[in-house]
């Protein structure tokens, strides 16, 4: 059975992962929607994108106040891949946010 320290960062890092994950399926969808110039949508869906970011930020931070606390982080591969999870997203999200704004004024022309 495994260590409860190590249950946790498993389950800190699956919701990294999810989270992260929701996020750009989100910020994917809200550009899909302002292509079509659905605004209201693809404001909905980023503000969505934000919210699961936040989530995934929240559980990295949790993440980084142990290590700063002195607990040391088992460094593997499912905590690379969550943060390269998280800043996909944080990408996504920012891009997402410009490619709605550029088709807003495209609209207006």
């Amino acid at each position: 059975m495994k260590k409860k320290a190590d249950q946790d960062l498993i389950e800190t890092v699956m919701n990294i992962i999810i989270n992260a994950g929701n996020a750009k399926s989100n910020a994917i969808d809200s550009i899909r929607a302002a292509k079509k110039f659905d605004f209201e949508l693809a404001e909905d869906k980023l503000k969505l994108a934000k919210d699961s970011e936040l989530l995934a930020h929240n559980a990295q931070t949790k993440l980084l106040a142990k290590e700063s606390d002195g607990q040391r982080i088992e460094f593997n591969l499912l905590v690379v891949h969550a943060q390269d999870h998280l800043m996909n997203c944080i990408t996504f999200n920012d891009l997402a946010r410009e490619i709605i704004d550029l088709y807003k004024t495209i609209k207006k022309y």
